[in-house]
């Protein structure tokens, strides 16, 4: 999910209210909760490449810290909000490197839920019915070409205000998929859960950037 987190194809003179008002819900509701955790499924598409993908992973989130793991390709994440770790089990290996030199804010897990307010316009859509929810569809339009995205959509649960699944568009035919399967706000999870320990994975090789 991060490593794929830029013209805009569209432009609109100000943000939908409604997507507004509605986007502000969702970011002061999963603001409330001290830690979020969350199962989903990522998916990438390119079907003149006949490209299709599909691993489920976990993200824990809490404030600017965050764990991502996928561990179909064997990668894990971490951020304590001011260090990123990505380790690669594949070659037994982590890169490390600050959050200010990660780039965009797509790359940033913990801002999901406030994305829109940088550099994204808005526009509600309407409705929509799957596995028996009721969503909210809200289109995303980046008005810098700071991303390789030209749209992403929000699914939006009606009763729980939370996002239940994204899709982005990328400039390059590539279509990223994210669908949440559960999520948990009362678990808490100490800071240390955030920091990678590199004296976990024996004899692992560190790439230090900073």
């Amino acid at each position: 999910m991060v490593m794929f987190l830029a013209v805009s194809l569209f432009t609109f003179a100000q943000d939908d209210t409604t997507a507004k008002e509605i986007l502000e819900e969702v970011s002061g509701r999963t603001r409330s909760y001290n830690t979020i955790s969350a199962h989903f499924i990522f998916s990438m598409d390119n079907e003149e490449m006949d490209i299709h993908e599909k691993n489920e992973g976990s993200i824990q989130l809490k404030g600017q810290k965050y764990v991502v793991t996928l561990p179909d390709v064997g990668l894990k994440v971490f951020s304590d909000g001011e260090t990123i770790w990505n380790y690669m089990s594949d070659g037994n290996q982590v890169t490390i490197s600050t959050v200010e030199d990660s780039g965009s804010d797509l790359m940033d897990p913990s801002s999901i839920f406030s994305i829109y307010e940088k550099g994204f316009e808005s526009k509600y859509t309407g409705t929509t019915v799957s596995d028996g929810k009721t969503l909210h569809e809200i289109e995303l339009y980046p008005d810098t070409d700071e991303h390789d995205i030209s749209k992403i959509i929000l699914y939006i649960d009606k009763t729980t205000m939370m996002i239940d699944s994204a899709v982005l568009h990328g400039i390059e035919d590539n279509l990223y998929g994210i669908d949440v399967i559960e999520m948990d706000t009362k678990t808490e999870l100490p800071d240390s859960h955030f920091v990678f320990k590199p004296d976990n994975y024996g004899d692992i090789e560190v790439i230090d950037f900073r």
